[in-house]
C-alpha cells in the first residue's frame, strides 16, 4: 500500500501539468536541468540502497543477481551524472520530487527490513517492478522532454534504455514469486 501511495505521489508530482515546477513556487514552470539532475540522481541512489538491502537480506540467487545488476548499473549512471554536473559546473538542486523519492524508498526499505525469506524476496521484486515503471514513465514523459542541456538529455535517454531493461528483468524475477 505504501508503495502504491508513493508511486502515485511521485507520478503526480512529475506528471500533473506536464513538467510543473516540483517545488510549487512557479506553478506551470518547467523543471530546470539542476532539478532534473537531482531527481535522476536521487532515484539512482534510492535503487542503490534498495539493492544493498537485498544483498544483505536475500539468499535467493535471482534476487541477488538482480540486486548486483541494480548496484552496478545505477552506480555507473550516477557516476556519469556526477561527472557531467561537475563538467557543466551545475549544482544539482534538491526539490520536492527528489525529497519524495528519498523518503518513499527509505520508508519502503524500513517496511522490507521487517520481512524475511520469500516474503522479503517477493516484496523487493514487486517494489523494483513498480519503482522502475514509475521512474521510467517520469523519464520518458517529463524529465527527458524538460531537459535543455543536450548532454543531460543524452544521459537521461541512455539511463532510460538501461532502466527499461531493469524493469523487464524485475518483472521476470517477480514472476518467480507469483
Amino acid at each position: 500500500m505504501m508503495l502504491k501511495l508513493f508511486a502515485a505521489a511521485f507520478a503526480a508530482v512529475l506528471l500533473i501539468g506536464g513538467a510543473a515546477d516540483a517545488q510549487g513556487t512557479n506553478s506551470g514552470a518547467k523543471l530546470n536541468d539542476a532539478q532534473i539532475a537531482h531527481i535522476a540522481y536521487t532515484a539512482g541512489l534510492a535503487d542503490i540502497a534498495n539493492a544493498r538491502q537485498a544483498l544483505k537480506k536475500s539468499k535467493n540467487k535471482d534476487i541477488r543477481a538482480f540486486a548486483q545488476e541494480m548496484l552496478r548499473d545505477h552506480k555507473a549512471v550516477n557516476d556519469k551524472a556526477l561527472a557531467l554536473v561537475k563538467k557543466l559546473k551545475v549544482t544539482p538542486q534538491n526539490n520536492d520530487t527528489s525529497k519524495a523519492i528519498a523518503k518513499g524508498q527509505a520508508d519502503k526499505r524500513a517496511e522490507l527490513a521487517k520481512l524475511k525469506g520469500k516474503a522479503f524476496d517477493k516484496a523487493y521484486a514487486d517494489n523494483e517492478v513498480a519503482y522502475h515503471k514509475t521512474v521510467n514513465s517520469a523519464l520518458e514523459s517529463t524529465l527527458i522532454p524538460s531537459a535543455t542541456n543536450p548532454e543531460l538529455k543524452s544521459l537521461l535517454e541512455t539511463g532510460l534504455k538501461i532502466f527499461q531493461g531493469h524493469e523487464q528483468h524485475a518483472e521476470h524475477v517477480a514472476a518467480e514469486f507469483k
